[in-house]
């Protein structure tokens, strides 16, 4: 009998065979379709939901920082709200400490009490304090057996060490200043709608995620619930807009509570922000206090107000940061895109946007350093396909990727630093000495430089002594006139300064002295490194280049000037030992010729002596020679002496005229007339 490979009992019936099918698990069926059902769902994230949950990208990584970052936020919009209407800034910051009491009554909760306490942290079993009081009696009986034995003990600290993260802290922030406001329309997509705002495009700007104030209102909803308020009214406006307002993160769009013009009899113009947030002030104190004083550094003409309200009365505080120059940098200006710096998702922007018609138009109008003749040359170079007339917006994508290949290869002159604002050498050494009260500084404004198709400027200054200075090398960073805080190390800022300048060969100890590093990069696209976006890399060798050589350049200066410095005390010194002798040597000539005086005048004294001798011998005879008129004509003498010795080192070091500072004097007439003391006119009167 054929077999068919299978084989049943009597009792069952025969089974056909699979037939190379396999059997069907159940349950292995129902887990293939969740599975396939879970990676066919497409799920979307609002930008606000995005940094949400990735507050740290916009410096938002714990309490501390978060008040911190707010602060910052908000003075940065005040200046450039202020700046670009040039009115001299006027920004207070208001801090205010906010209790858990206080916070529960502003939110409607009502204060209870703590029933369970080994449900909370802190607490302390009694095993645990058994243990503890136990091994603080061990310590105390060695103390005192060490004080027996005449020696020193040390105080420890006592009492309750279990770990507590401490009660949580909540602030009031308040930021007011003098700016161009905000439309009354305009304000809660402002505040309320993540990636919107007046500042994109290319220019030199403050802001480095476009985030500002819609990153603390999301932390304000992350950690208190509370919305934010706005006061603001715009130049030569009658009213003022109130707006409080919250933020969907989900649908990043505005949620308003209350929207309202009001009236402005005041004719106030400006923002009032005011935001309720968790934060720590004891651990970033430092560094709020730290960045209000190197922002009063980069920006001198602005006046800040930084005060700090608590329900203990000891910890209030009120600092001023006073205007100094009325002089502003100018505004930033928008500019367009150098060929080298654009990529192909760019190309087709500009190209989508354009109002020009052909391409030859295009190259010319939407691109830097493009001229008529030379869109010529480039697009001859495309090859047959292009023509200048051609119409741009029926571009290919491959003739794109062509335009794309030429402009990386073709060679453009480099960008000019027109649409930079530098804070300028003059507001720089301002800033410095109002700050700091340094005994030297020097200051040094590069000229434009370009990184992959991007202008920048380096400005530097260098101090030496200064208040609240410590000893050694102190770097203050900038970028866009904003002070970087935080990844200090790996910064080409603090590598250049720490690593490539030789300090000793400018005179300048840079263990022992007290020098104050300042460096200012500003540019339309800041190379930042990081997510936080807190320090420049140092592997840029354009940047790090020019940062070199501006602290070299301000070492340069105040190596001259350290060196006359020590010229000058020298000179000094030399006066001092030379002075120190005189009356010994008077007491000691005056007795030799008393001497000689007293002897009589013998026919071999007259052989002996000249005529000048005689006459001197005679005179102090007659006492009109004394020992305090030799001692004029010695210290006038050591004056002659000096003064040559200094005019031939002058000389011979190649200057040419004795060093001089121009004084002008008020006439009295009270019209703004000057007397120049180096005048010939005003030397021949004086001479005659």
């Amino acid at each position: 009998m054929e077999s068919d490979g299978s084989y049943a009992s009597s009792d069952e019936p025969k089974k056909k065979p699979s037939r190379g099918k396999p059997k069907k698990n159940p349950s292995s069926s129902s887990n293939a379709k969740n599975k396939s059902k879970d990676t066919s769902l497409l799920k979307q994230k609002s930008p606000a939901e995005f940094f949400a949950e990735n507050k740290n990208i916009a410096g938002f990584d714990n309490p501390g920082k978060s008040l911190y970052t707010t602060v910052r936020e908000f003075v940065e919009n005040s200046l450039d709200s202020a700046e670009s209407i040039s009115e001299l800034p006027s920004v207070e910051i208001t801090i205010e400490e906010i209790n858990k009491s206080k916070f529960n009554t502003l939110i409607g909760l009502v204060d209870r009490e703590r029933v369970d306490q080994a449900l909370y942290d802190g607490f302390e079993s009694n095993k645990a304090r058994e243990k503890r009081l136990a091994k603080e009696a061990k310590v105390q009986e060695s103390q005192a057996k060490n004080l027996a034995l005449g020696k020193k003990v040390k105080e420890s600290a006592t009492g309750n060490k279990t770990k507590s993260r401490g009660e949580t802290a909540y602030f009031k922030v308040t930021c007011k200043d003098n700016g161009k406001g905000m439309p009354h329309d305009d304000i809660p997509n402002m505040f309320g709608r993540v990636l919107s705002g007046t500042k994109y495009g290319l220019r030199q700007t403050r802001g480095k995620f476009g985030l500002g104030a819609k990153m603390a209102l999301i932390w304000s909803k992350m950690s208190t619930g509370l919305p934010i308020e706005i006061i603001s009214s715009m130049k030569g406006q009658n009213f003022t807009t109130f707006c409080r307002l919250d933020i969907d993160i989900h649908k990043n769009i505005p949620y308003v509570h209350l929207h309202e013009k009001r009236e402005n009899k005041d004719r106030w113009h400006g923002a009032e922000i005011h935001v309720i947030i968790e934060g720590n002030w004891t651990t970033h104190r430092s560094k709020i206090l730290q960045y209000m004083r190197q922002m009063a550094v980069i920006t001198p003409y602005a006046e800040f107000l930084v005060k700090f309200i608590s329900d203990t009365s000891e910890k209030n505080m009120t600092i001023r940061f006073a205007r100094r120059t009325d002089v502003m940098p100018p505004v930033p200006l928008e500019t367009k895109y150098h060929p080298s710096a654009v990529d192909l998702l760019l190309i087709k922007r500009l190209i989508s946007e354009t109002s020009k018609q052909n391409l030859q138009q295009f190259l010319q109008h939407e691109f830097l350093n493009i001229s008529k003749s030379h869109a010529e040359r480039l697009i001859e170079e495309m090859g047959p396909d292009f023509g200048p007339k051609m119409a741009v917006k029926s571009l290919t994508a491959q003739q794109i990727v062509r335009i794309h290949q030429l402009f990386r290869e073709a060679r453009f002159d480099d960008p000019s630093g027109d649409c930079l604002s530098p804070a300028g050498e003059y507001n720089l050494r301002l800033g410095i000495i109002k700050e700091l009260q340094p005994d030297l500084v020097a200051t040094y404004a590069g000229s434009p430089r370009v990184f992959e198709g991007h202008p920048f400027m380096v400005e530097a200054g260098v101090s030496l002594g200064g208040k609240d200075v410590k000893q050694g090398i102190n770097i203050f960073r900038f970028a866009n006139r904003i002070p970087l805080l935080f990844e200090q190390g790996a910064d080409v800022i603090t590598r250049t300064a720490l690593k490539r300048i030789n300090w000793s060969s400018y005179k300048i100890n840079h263990g022992q002295d007290k020098i104050g590093v300042f460096v200012s990069i500003v540019s339309t696209k800041i190379p930042f490194k990081g997510t936080g976006k807190e320090y420049i890399g140092d592997d840029i060798t354009e940047i790090a280049s020019a940062v070199q050589a501006a602290i070299k350049q301000c070492c340069s200066q105040l190596k001259s000037k350290i060196v006359k410095k020590l010229q000058a005390r020298e000179r000094q010194e030399r006066k001092r030992n030379l002075n120190r002798y005189i009356p010994d040597a008077c007491r000691a000539v005056m007795e030799v010729i008393e001497q000689i005086a007293n002897e009589g005048r013998g026919s071999k004294r007259h052989k002996k002596y000249e005529k000048e001798d005689e006459d001197l011998i005679e005179k102090v005879a007659s006492e009109q020679v004394t020992d305090v008129t030799l001692r004029d004509c010695l210290t006038q003498h050591v004056e002659q002496v000096d003064y040559e010795m200094a005019l031939e080192y002058a000389t011979q070091s190649g200057v040419s005229e004795e060093p001089r500072e121009d004084i002008y004097l008020n006439s009295l007439e009270g019209s703004y007339n000057f007397t120049d003391f180096h005048s010939p006119v005003f030397v021949f009167r004086l001479v005659s």
